[in-house]
């Protein structure tokens, strides 16, 4: 199935329902018309990170199900798939075999190791510093191999995600099978995760390095051309790096709407908000809210430094059941350009302002992304997060079947699913938007037009509250929605 213009759910196999047979049923009985794709988060058998250390792309976690179960729900919705294109599992059966054989090993050139990496085999203190770094340590953990011999091996993210080496063949090769494979599967969209930071120069901030990334970009894309599949760079940065590769013909995510829109609610001030989507792409995937954290470096230079500020603590002090230290070490997150809460927590889990919200972002250019506690409007789980003490969880909550009947009947569920069946089925989203210039910050206002068929989104930050207007084809008159 082709990417379509509707919502895209962003989900894990096992958040609504126990896996992804459970999903199918829960997306076709309530959710079949407000949802056209669904990005599941990683369903592999995996050693980390919820999935994001793979073994293999070659297999389903039993525990989720098989490829039967995808093959069922791309009958009805459009997929996307995630590929690491950065690292894979340390339980993987690339590096068990180079730990053991290591020089005889023919994935001894599948890792980056630092004798090999740096001129005198490590780098000096400068050289550490300007690696471009998510985590306060040198990217590397010592391995143990066979001989007994120990030596470094770079490691940007958790001890059990290993850097591949994009300068070997035998990791073009990997790369080139694994995403023919997922195409093969039923991806009409194939994410690369922590995309920026695949390419490393020594010298250099090993993130986005230019030209070489464009390389990879491309060399990814040709792989799936012939299979008319997508590709999706996951980088969470500076916007204009978005700009740079929606220039270059590529889809990109919109990471600064969440701190936008925020901000825009808080302060009832939407200049910064329709300065952005003046100027965002067209051709991009909206999101509020995902499996990590509200993006903050995503909005440098969107929003003056003070008011990026201002939102942080306007989040800690409206939001609810949000801390300062759920985005800390001592929840294991020391990722200081995120913040970990619910989209709807966020907003002090009030209807208005969280309709609003989607409202916004449904108008917006684009392709929506709604994650599943957003789509049920999710409060924050407290429970899950001191349990685990990991500082993502508080946005994680695994809904069982029977919590979601129950969910689904609340009046603020009923009014989103009512918003994003008319985003996917009204025709004037097909068409071309504005974005109405104003002397008045407290309003925004959206336009799309296709033929006949228009839509006028009226969005009001003084009171949070918003309007739809449409041309009725069948009356031949302009309606207000009914919300």
């Amino acid at each position: 199935m082709t990417v379509e213009n509707k919502i895209m759910l962003i989900t894990y196999a096992d958040s609504m329902g126990q896996n992804l047979k459970d999903l199918k049923e829960v997306l076709d009985t309530h959710f079949k018309k407000a949802v056209g794709g669904v990005h599941i988060l990683p369903f592999y058998p995996s050693s980390a990170d919820r999935g994001f250390a793979p073994l293999t792309y070659r297999e389903v976690d039993p525990k989720f199900g098989d490829w039967g179960d995808l093959e069922a729900l791309k009958e009805n919705y459009y997929l996307m798939f995630d590929f690491m294109v950065n690292h894979i599992s340390k339980q993987s059966e690339y590096f068990k075999d180079f730990q053991q054989h290591k020089d005889d090993s023919k994935y001894s050139d599948f890792f980056i190791r630092y004798q090999d990496f740096w001129d005198d085999g490590e780098p000096t203190e400068a050289e550490v510093d300007l690696i471009y770094k998510r985590k306060p340590r040198a990217p590397y953990i010592e391995v143990e191999f066979e001989d007994g011999i120990a030596e470094k091996i770079w490691c940007t993210f958790d001890e059990e995600q290993l850097d591949l080496n994009m300068e070997s063949e035998v990791v073009k090769e990997f790369i080139k099978e694994n995403l023919k494979f997922l195409a093969a599967k039923g991806a009409s969209i194939i994410r690369l995760d922590a995309f920026a930071y695949a390419i490393k120069k020594a010298g250099s901030s090993c993130f986005f390095i230019e030209p070489d990334i464009w390389k990879l970009l491309d060399y990814c894309k040709e792989i799936l051309a012939e299979k008319d599949v997508e590709i999706l760079a996951e980088i969470h940065e500076h916007y204009s790096i978005q700009l740079k590769i929606a220039e270059k013909g590529h889809p990109v995510y919109d990471f600064s709407l969440p701190m936008l829109l925020l901000h825009s609610i808080y302060s009832s001030n939407s200049k910064r908000l329709r300065d952005w989507l003046k100027k965002c792409p067209d051709n991009q995937y909206t999101t509020l809210d995902t499996h990590d954290g509200i993006g903050v470096v995503d909005v440098k230079d969107l929003m003056t430094d003070q008011e990026i500020e201002a939102t942080r603590e306007m989040l800690y002090k409206q939001g609810s059941n949000v801390k300062k230290i759920y985005s800390s070490e001592a929840y294991d997150n020391l990722d200081i350009y995120q913040i970990n809460c619910s989209y709807y927590s966020a907003l002090g889990n009030d209807d208005d302002s969280y309709l609003l919200a989607r409202a916004v972002q449904f108008f917006a250019p684009g392709i929506p992304q709604v994650y599943y506690v957003g789509m049920l409007a999710g409060e924050n789980d407290i429970e899950l997060l001191e349990e685990t003490k990991v500082g993502r969880n508080i946005n994680r909550h695994y809904y069982s079947k029977a919590e979601i009947e129950r969910e689904v009947k609340r009046p603020v569920v009923q009014k989103l699913i009512k918003l994003m069946e008319f985003r996917n089925y009204y025709p004037a989203f097909a068409g071309d938007y504005t974005i109405h210039d104003s002397e008045i910050e407290e309003i925004l206002e959206i336009s799309w037009q296709n033929g006949k068929t228009e839509a006028h989104l009226s969005a009001d930050f003084t009171n949070n509250s918003f309007e739809i207007r449409y041309f009725d084809q069948e009356a031949e008159e302009m309606k207000t929605l009914n919300i």
